[in-house]
């Protein structure tokens, strides 16, 4: 049976641009078949046993060839495969995707060509430049500068492309932004005409230079502006001052590694690309119901006497979703414990009990086990029942201490915390170039378990990469653990919650952050 091919527009970087469709087709493919430009986020929603084939370039082997990469997209399909040509950009615009499907065609593959956000639109507008204007350009040429210069002036008809638009954008022109400048000013745009250069534009390497077709090659040299870059050519450029958006969110420019588990992850995700930043998800964690007989045991033994308990305290977020797990499985529901007072610990634990009818007890001050002595001190009377439900990483110090106070604690172990996370290249390749700018932790686990994958991936000592990485933990816990493992903490969260923890990452970022990404 002959598979199908769906050749997909990753969008410019960001890879929140990618389309709804483009989204879809990487979650159902068997195969992925991508270059570096596409983000290696979007790589994350492959599902379970599909595979990736990088076909782009890297310093130490050759790109594959275009007739190679056409060829293996056949192959593919021709073995029954859903595969996606995952491009960076909009596949039809410079990126060959007409040989592709020429050759799908041939063979009998059916596909589909799914557009994406072009870097020629998307790259300016996140410098602050509308590619048109309605007092500047009413028309917009694309062109590519990835040429030689005599190819250049084969492919580009300089008299007629240098006036025929408003705004001219040529596309992965860097290195010879001399020579189109020269062409240009020869064939009749003013030497003062604006230009700008945006590299790695919707990511968090973007940096804008401007200048004039006059200068700008001087200023590329100054600056050891490297590509990949688009370059827009005419006074649309002049919007920038007043446009410019991007840099100005408070974690522009800045790539935050996030370690929690994957189910987990999305709020802190989300809050980092609501202020500029750019998360990259390395899941190292993973809760799981616990396999352990004795722990299941102990869970049914547990549940068993919900009716007897004074309290219940819920230390995280786990405790709440697989306690209710557990409950289900046991066939009784949230009335067995109409005797017991319910605490939690932070608000993210509480808001998860809401979710279940429960207005729980909040613990002030910090949210950690030390905050429920704090609290309720005067109201642990000796003789009281305990039921405390907890991970198997969970610290001992809350039990022992409501012992030692006369307590009869229950300890519960409802979840496992097991080591997550597969071999990543794009993560060390970031790691060695400094594309990482911080790393979060929100657990001790966390922590011990990205040192262990690390080291799984062949670092045998990990400290030396991470040296100038930021590390931002969400609590003096895990900050005691992460310094344990050699780690030089940079940043804590005032309070052991999620918003707190991005708090302390903007104050961070809350230095001049537009020197050597803005206009120089």
């Amino acid at each position: 049976m002959v598979g199908k091919v769906f050749l997909v527009g990753a969008g410019p970087g960001d890879a929140k641009l990618i389309t709804v469709k483009g989204w879809e087709s990487i979650g159902k493919a068997d195969a992925v078949v991508y270059d570096r430009l596409a983000s290696p986020r979007l790589l994350k929603l492959m599902k379970p046993g599909a595979v990736k084939i990088y076909v782009g370039k890297r310093p130490d082997r050759h790109t594959m060839k275009q007739e190679e990469i056409n060829q293996l997209l056949v192959d593919l399909a021709l073995e029954g495969k859903v595969v996606v040509r995952l491009k960076g950009g909009d596949p039809t615009i410079f990126g060959r995707v007409g040989e592709e499907a020429d050759l799908l065609r041939k063979n009998g593959v059916p596909y589909e060509i799914v557009p994406g956000v072009t870097a020629a639109i998307s790259v300016p507008a996140y410098a602050g430049i509308p590619v048109t204007h309605r007092d500047y350009a009413s028309s917009i040429s694309i062109i590519t500068g990835h040429e030689s210069p005599d190819k250049l002036d084969r492919s580009i008809h300089w008299d007629k492309v240098t006036n025929a638009t408003g705004t001219l954008v040529f596309m992965m022109g860097v290195a010879k932004i001399g020579y189109i400048s020269e062409q240009l000013i020869k064939h009749g745009r003013p030497p003062e005409t604006p230009v700008a250069l945006v590299r790695w534009g919707t990511r968090a390497e973007q940096d804008t230079l401007t200048g004039t077709l006059a200068d700008i090659e001087a200023k590329v040299l100054a600056a050891d502006f490297q590509p990949p870059a688009v370059i827009v050519v005419g006074d649309v450029v002049k919007q920038r001052e007043q446009l410019k958006w991007a840099e100005f969110m408070p974690l522009f420019g800045k790539r935050i590694l996030v370690t929690r588990a994957r189910s987990q992850a999305s709020e802190l995700v989300n809050r980092i690309e609501e202020l500029g930043g750019e998360p990259y998800e390395f899941p190292v964690i993973e809760t799981v119901m616990p396999t352990n007989e004795a722990a299941l045991h102990g869970v049914e033994q547990a549940f068993h006497q919900l009716d007897a308990y004074d309290w219940v305290f819920f230390t995280s977020v786990n405790g709440v979703e697989f306690f209710f797990r557990h409950l289900e499985q046991q066939g009784k529901d949230i009335r067995s414990m109409y005797k017991a007072r319910i605490a939690a610990v932070g608000p993210s634990t509480a808001e998860a009990l809401r979710k279940r009818g429960i207005a729980a007890e909040l613990i002030p001050g910090p949210f950690q086990a030390e905050g429920m002595l704090d609290a309720y001190e005067s109201e642990l009377i000796q003789g009281q029942k305990v039921l405390l439900p907890h991970g198997d990483l969970a610290r001992s110090w809350l039990p022992e201490q409501l012992r030692e106070r006369g307590l009869e604690v229950t300890e519960a172990i409802i979840y496992d915390t097991v080591l997550a996370g597969e071999n990543d290249d794009e993560l060390l390749k970031l790691l060695e170039e400094g594309g990482i700018h911080a790393v979060t932790f929100t657990s001790s686990s966390t922590v011990t378990n990205f040192m262990e994958m690390l080291k799984r991936m062949g670092l045998s000592d990990p400290l030396p990469l991470l040296k100038n990485v930021e590390i931002a933990c969400i609590g003096p816990v895990t900050a005691k653990t992460a310094e344990k493992a050699g780690l030089h903490v940079t940043m804590m969260a005032k309070e052991a919650t999620m918003e707190s923890l991005i708090s302390a990452l903007c104050e961070w970022q809350r230095k001049p952050v537009l020197a050597g990404k803005d206009s120089r």
